[in-house]
């Protein structure tokens, strides 16, 4: 069977915490994607070697995710099927660059961290802010609302504004959620 691979670069003070200590998380995550990484700590490359193009893509996806200051636990949630993991590139959205970009940051994070927590908690998503991105994992639903909200954010939206979208949109997610599960009881066979 044919060997594919990816060729990526991340920061070079994300290359420990990829590695792991004593190459554990890099371990993880060779053996969960059955792919070989091989990682050049000089130029912060990384090589990623596999037979599965799924298996690849995966093991890219969960490279980026710590690349961009997710923790690898949180990023190996990406072999789970259902969960996906978007970056948004703050930089397209400042205007005068470096001001600019630290003010957007700062909406995002809010006072303490309390408005990514916010956003995570009602999105059941995980945000990382690091360098000009933004990185959310979880469940592709979730994930593409808590998209939109921190966008909404980054644009100026007031905050109290997009909290209030999200309990909405919140609801009634977890309403067609319950909704489907109950579909799924009743068609296997299994009265209440």
């Amino acid at each position: 069977m044919e060997e594919f691979s990816y060729e990526l670069k991340i920061p070079k003070d994300r290359i420990a915490v990829l590695i792991g200590k004593d190459g554990e998380t890099k371990e993880k995550i060779e053996s969960s994607t059955n792919t070989k990484i091989d990682v050049d700590s000089k130029e912060g490359e990384i090589t990623v070697i596999g037979k599965e193009a799924l298996s690849l893509y995966t093991a890219r996806e969960i490279i980026k995710a710590v690349a961009r200051g997710v923790n690898p636990e949180i990023a190996l949630e990406l072999l789970k099927p259902d969960h996906s993991f978007e970056l948004i590139d703050i930089n397209q959205y400042a205007k005068n660059k470096q001001n600019h970009l630290q003010r957007i940051k700062g909406r995002i994070i809010g006072r303490e961290g309390k408005t990514r927590q916010i956003i995570e908690e009602l999105t059941n998503t995980h945000i990382s802010v690091y360098g000009k991105t933004v990185s959310i994992i979880g469940e592709y639903e979730w994930v593409t609302t808590a998209k939109r909200a921190v966008e909404s954010l980054i644009t100026g939206s007031p905050h109290s504004s997009v909290y209030k979208w999200l309990e909405k949109k919140r609801q009634q997610l977890t309403k067609e959620e319950y909704e489907q599960k109950d579909k799924n009881f009743l068609k296997n066979g299994v009265s209440l």
